[in-house]
């Protein structure tokens, strides 16, 4: 009997140290906002690794630190109350970039993992979870943006609190994010990432997905006032083309208020920026989207939905379902191919963008900058869209000025309604696409818009069924260009048009 206990209480120990044996104060870490303690963490880190993987702890406290290593098989735990928070610059703490073989084309951000707060290269099995935060603190949002000019790194500091390269089985589960940076979350080239139940509330972008498959984005709040909070990419960043694919997004809400006030419950709303909060595919978009569904997701004082492919890429088999939006900047839907083509010049495609469905979206209080956009290529139309049970709410206001104006195409510029200013019309505009079908959509104005309801330039096999909007006396609620095959039934505002 006493041996038996004895070898009871000898497994009750060595599990107890087993389970203490990868807490990060064990290897020096003060978690008094003090001391750097990332070599601490990283000693914890590596021990853990070397004894086959397991789980490291972070307890309560806050833990400076410049560049934590995540390596395979690892579970990071952040208790309640542990905060990471990144070191000032001028400590010096963060990992330099990385070399990067060939010309870059794509953004610093997109280019260089090494100089950041967490990161992780060629990695399976590696997870962030916990309660606990991780604040960006010291971390730069700025970066070296212009695509091509940097050799041997970005802006020099640490730019992102997570960076994640060519892992596999990731999952980033209930933490908090603040301040992180140029990107709070960037996952490139990785498969099988789960991010899920987590709060962000940053500078930049929220959560990048780039050259990544098998991604689900779930049950996440994403506060970017002054970027996009969930945007999926594909650029060159690993020197070739390569697809962003199998993705979900649902269950999400993103939101443009003030930095910080979604994490302390104020939800001031931001002034209006070029953009914020939104969810978005592009721009970066040399390997394309495919299978991607959005799905059950809120946005509030935020840009519309965005799909945006203009590096040569294929944008092909969106599914976008019951989104709610209220104060809506800029356009509620935008849907874009251009030939900004970022990328080698022996790559000789067009970018293309086709079979993309959206439904059951409603829209409260957008403001007048420009209705609903989807446009094409001349070269290369956008092909087989459909948007249904669509209701959008416009603030109203625009002038009858505005809506005789002719509208530029983007051509090989950032793509963006912004570059070259207000719609002309309030509802939708479309230029270059066969095969469009637009099936229950209802337009309102809050005051009378004076701009035409609907504008389509270039478009093929068409059908419209129960297109409602207000009408202003004097006023063509149509403007056609070039339109062949259209087929309307229960649309009233059409009911003077001939082909």
């Amino acid at each position: 009997m006493k041996r038996v206990m004895l070898t009871f209480v000898m497994t009750i120990a060595v599990f107890w140290v087993s389970a203490q044996a990868y807490n990060v104060k064990n290897y020096g870490a003060k978690g008094d906002g003090e001391q750097l303690d990332h070599t601490a963490i990283n000693k914890a880190i590596a021990d853990c690794a070397a004894h086959g993987g397991g789980t490291v702890n972070i307890p309560a406290g806050k833990y400076l630190s410049g560049s934590i290593h995540l390596l395979s098989n690892i579970t990071l735990n952040l208790e309640a109350g542990a905060t990471i928070v990144g070191a000032p610059a001028s400590m010096k703490a963060y990992d330099a970039p990385e070399s990067f073989s060939g010309k870059q084309y794509q953004d610093g951000g997109h280019t260089f993992f090494h100089n950041s707060l967490i990161w992780g290269e060629n990695l399976k099995n590696v997870s962030i979870t916990g309660r606990g935060m991780i604040d960006g603190g010291g971390l730069t949002r700025k970066d070296n943006e212009r695509a091509g000019v940097v050799s041997g790194g970005s802006i020099g500091t640490g730019d992102k609190a997570i960076a994640l390269k060519n892992c596999r089985n990731v999952l980033i589960r209930d933490i908090t994010i603040y301040h992180g940076g140029h990107f709070g979350i960037i996952v490139t080239g990785c498969d099988l990432v789960t991010l899920d139940n987590l709060l962000v509330d940053t500078n930049r972008d929220g959560i990048d997905i780039d050259c990544s498959k098998h991604v689900t984005v779930s049950n996440c709040k994403v506060n970017t006032p002054n970027d996009d909070a969930i945007v999926l990419k594909s650029s060159f960043a690993l020197n070739k083309s390569v697809a962003t694919e199998n993705v979900l997004i649902t269950n999400c809400t993103v939101t443009g208020f003030d930095e910080g006030s979604l994490i302390d419950g104020s939800y001031s709303p931001h002034k209006v920026n070029w953009v914020c909060g939104r969810i978005k595919l592009g721009t970066e978009s040399n390997g394309g989207y495919n299978n991607i569904t959005i799905s059950n997701c809120t946005c509030l004082y935020s840009n519309g939905i965005a799909l945006e492919e203009v590096d040569q890429g294929k944008m092909d088999n969106i599914v976008i379902t019951n989104i709610s939006m209220s104060h809506t900047h800029y356009y509620p839907i935008y849907i874009t191919t251009g030939k900004r083509n970022r990328g080698p010049e022996s790559i000789n495609d067009t970018s293309y963008g086709g079979n993309i469905q959206i439904s059951n979206i409603t829209v409260d209080d957008a403001d007048p900058y420009s209705g609903i956009q989807i446009t094409g290529l001349p070269e290369k139309p956008l092909e087989n869209i459909r948007l249904s049970n669509i209701q959008v709410n416009y603030q109203g206001g625009g002038t009858a000025e505005l809506g005789r104006k002719d509208y530029p195409e983007l051509a090989k510029g950032y793509p963006e309604p912004m570059q070259i200013g207000p719609c002309p019309a309030y509802g939708l505009f479309v230029r270059h696409v066969k095969g469009l079908d637009l099936r229950d959509i209802t337009f309102k104005t809050g005051t009378a818009d004076l701009r035409p309801v609907m504008i389509m330039q270039d478009a093929q096999d068409v059908l419209i069924d129960n297109l409602k909007a207000p009408e202003v006396t004097g006023i063509l609620p149509y403007r056609m260009t070039d339109v062949k095959d259209i087929v309307w039934t229960n649309t009233p505002m059409l009911k003077g048009y001939q082909q």
